[in-house]
């Protein structure tokens, strides 16, 4: 259903995040909304963003956090789409401080389900991730229980409104909390540190997660999880093809963490479609009337979509053609044959 962007107003929550940013960039440059809200708490992101030019007479700065009910009551008020990202993400951060990522990932998402049945928002689109499939840290856990959230709204909105869907990524290439940033810094003093060589992860684009997201406001119905498909690349390639010259030294995995992630499990398989570059997930029957149901091709009963039996893989070309605008530290990386990821 294609929508009329000039006349929606829309809110990224987390909207000074590598990917809140560019999805105002895009927004604002190719759809031109009414209106285009920037909600966070952290005033020096916000001032940077204006700072590299994102200023314009429909987008507005708004300080808050999804904690502070209240505070997305007032920010919600006029807004007829919302993205959802702000979260706490940091899987170490999120062990040590479990209360705290369940205030924002937990309690933050119930506080903006609320304002956005309050205010009569249209649409919201939550953001997850992959640790959120079969979870085995506390931050997949609370995204886990935020998934549930967004799905289970849909049963409390009258009127149809508003519908509430999730989009789960995998790993965002050129994100401030990426391991790519962190492989460049590294190769400096002429080492590179992996938790294990056998480790793989989903890898996307903030470019191409952003379109995603605007794509799924057009074909949302309502408590759908959206999965992308998204390409594969083991963690010791990826830091041979950053740093190819430098020592690698292997450290273990962190606690909470997985060697392999999942986007679709066995278990969400009867439940899913496939289309051409996407899975979509769809909601219990409880909450799916049957004309709400995705066109598409059922998934195979069993099926499992996940990072080490991915039938797409980058390669280091791969790898610097994605990321050479996000992170321009990585000019000087080689761009020759020899350096070629199978």
């Amino acid at each position: 259903m294609k929508m009329n962007w000039s006349e929606e107003v829309v809110l990224v929550t987390g909207g000074s995040g590598s990917f809140g940013r560019k999805f105002v960039e895009i927004v604002l440059n190719e759809y031109r909304p009414k209106r285009v809200i920037v909600f966070s708490r952290d005033e020096l992101k916000q001032h940077e963003m204006r700072a590299a030019g994102l200023q314009h007479s429909t987008l507005q700065y708004f300080l808050g956090d999804v904690r502070d009910a209240h505070r997305l009551e007032r920010a919600f008020c006029g807004v007829t789409l919302v993205v959802h990202t702000a979260a706490l993400k940091q899987v170490p951060a999120c062990e040590d401080n479990p209360f705290e990522a369940i205030q924002t990932n937990i309690i933050g998402s119930k506080n903006l389900i609320d304002a956005a049945i309050n205010r009569g928002i249209r649409r919201v689109i939550a953001l997850s991730t992959d640790k959120a499939v079969n979870p085995i840290n506390v931050y997949g856990a609370t995204k886990l229980c935020a998934e549930r959230m967004f799905v289970q709204a849909n049963d409390h909105a009258e009127a149809q409104e508003p519908r509430f869907s999730c989009v789960r990524f995998g790993n965002f290439l050129g994100s401030r909390s990426s391991v790519v940033p962190i492989f460049v810094e590294q190769r400096k003093r002429g080492k590179i540190t992996i938790t294990d060589p056998r480790m793989t992860r989903f890898w996307i684009t903030l470019d191409d997660a952003a379109r995603l997201v605007i794509r799924c406001f057009e074909q949302m119905q309502g408590g759908e999880i959206f999965v992308p498909k998204m390409a594969s690349m083991k963690l010791l390639d990826m830091a041979q093809a950053v740093a190819p010259n430098c020592e690698i030294e292997c450290i273990g995995i962190r606690p909470g963490e997985k060697l392999h992630e999942v986007l679709l499990a066995e278990d969400e398989a009867r439940n899913s479609v496939e289309k051409e570059d996407i899975f979509v997930i769809q909601p219990p029957q409880s909450l799916r009337r049957k004309e709400d149901r995705h066109d598409g091709i059922p998934v195979a009963e069993g099926f499992r979509y996940a990072s080490d039996s991915n039938s797409e893989w980058l390669t280091a070309e791969d790898l610097y053609s994605l990321i050479q605008d996000a992170a321009p530290p990585l000019s000087s990386l080689p761009d020759g044959d020899e350096h070629h990821i199978q």
